[in-house]
């Protein structure tokens, strides 16, 4: 590669990296992108109890299936990283960040029995015989449209041909929810609710009854709102240690090891961005202990650079030119961290496994991290280091100094 070439693309490199900086951090911040955690953001910590009723035993596979329902209307709720999980026989905890607490306990705690009832009393269908749901907006109003199985669509055939000019009652939980009047048979089994003051009335409800009617009774013993207050505060002090974490290592870097500690640096500057890009990519939730993965792969980036840096001394100790000691430092230095990066990468995928809420959250961004230093310490930096090689930026003397008595360190 020529000189030329070498100067090019270095120079291009180093634009690249800093132009996306710049458009990342001040033109169009990513980090505003990133969803917040309960502990960041707020949110709603609720503890339900089942409760015995004669047609309904609190038993485990209840539970268990208490538990399925209300993880499937969270899901729908698209809320990130929730936690739900059972706390003893007969408790369910459930934390949900950045969302309105009366709107998630209406959502995740509803028993969900639909009814269809005549004048009588008599029921007509029920959500057993429910196949699917949906939130509609038909000529300006929010709706839910339902669609019901084969015996369902029989049942409620017979019904609305008998019962045209009366109403049909509409019941959710024994409350009712409208009652048409029904004009005509309806043979395709097919209704509409109407009557909702928006479309996320309307699509909360179809999530309700596309869960399914809970398996038992469950009362709300605990409802607190998590303030963001906290959260604010929490994020300030976090980022002030991570920006003096980052301080410290950077003068750490340049001190110790000059030109080479000032592309350690700059790909440094790379790394963050890489990690910001790739926790917007997967949707990952930052949480206290995802900014403590954060800060701790930052100290594994650096101890990459350190490991390749030190290698490379020793290969110039041994009389080997710039270029040759960069690829031989490279090469000893790769199994070293490899090695270190790939079992810190098992752990982290454990907790991943074995772990909830935070503990998962950790466990994103130290994966993130790690694989985020690999790349940047293994492969820009190199890239970096070489280019400058060839421009003779980089030197023997920028990796080792000479001693007064002639001994290099």
């Amino acid at each position: 590669m020529g000189r030329r070439n070498s100067r090019l693309y270095l120079a291009l490199l180093i634009l690249v990296v800093i132009a996306a900086g710049i458009y990342l951090t001040v033109g169009n911040p990513i980090y505003n992108k990133i969803p917040l955690g309960l502990d960041l953001r707020g949110g709603v910590h609720a503890v339900l109890e089942a409760e015995d009723t004669p047609q309904q035993p609190v038993t485990e596979e209840a539970m268990q299936k208490a538990v399925d329902i209300i993880r499937y209307r969270v899901d729908k709720l698209g809320v990130a990283e929730p936690i739900i999980q059972r706390q003893g026989s007969r408790r369910i905890i459930v934390e949900l960040a950045g969302i309105d607490p009366q709107k998630a306990i209406d959502v995740i705690g509803r028993t969900a029995l639909l009814e269809f009832v005549d004048d009588a009393g008599n029921v007509i269908v029920t959500g057993a015989n429910l196949k699917k749901a949906d939130a509609e907006i038909y000529n300006g109003k929010n709706l839910v449209t339902l669609e019901l199985d084969e015996a369902g669509t029989k049942q409620f055939a017979d019904a609305t041909a008998r019962l045209v000019g009366k109403p049909i009652h509409i019941l959710l939980d024994k409350q009712v929810v409208q009652s048409p009047t029904v004009s005509e048979p309806i043979p395709n089994g097919k209704a509409q609710i109407t009557g909702y003051a928006t479309y996320e009335d309307a699509r909360n409800i179809s999530i309700i009854l596309n869960s399914g009617a809970l398996p038992v009774t469950l009362k709300m013993v605990e409802n607190r709102s998590v303030s963001g207050t906290l959260g604010t505060d929490s994020i300030h002090r976090s980022l002030v240690a991570g920006v003096l974490g980052l301080a410290a290592v950077v003068l750490f870097m340049l001190g110790i090891y000059r030109v080479p500690g000032l592309v350690a640096d700059f790909a440094l500057g790379a790394y963050v961005l890489i990690v910001l890009g790739a926790m917007v990519a997967v949707h990952a939730t930052l949480s206290l202990p995802g900014l403590a993965g954060i800060i701790l792969s930052i100290g594994m980036a650096v101890d990459a650079n350190v490991i390749i840096f030190e290698r490379i001394k020793e290969e110039i100790r041994l009389g080997k030119g710039i270029r040759s000691a960069m690829e031989a430092g490279f090469k000893n230095a790769y199994r070293a961290i490899l090695d270190s990066n790939v079992t810190t990468l098992i752990a982290a995928v454990v907790l991943f496994y074995l772990g909830t809420g935070p503990i998962r959250g950790f466990a994103v961004t130290l994966s993130i991290g790690i694989l985020a230093s690999m790349f940047t310490a293994i492969t820009l930096t190199r890239i970096i280091l070489v280019l400058m090689a060839d421009v003779k930026l980089l030197t023997l003397a920028s990796f080792v100094r000479r001693a007064p008595g002639g001994e290099t360190r």
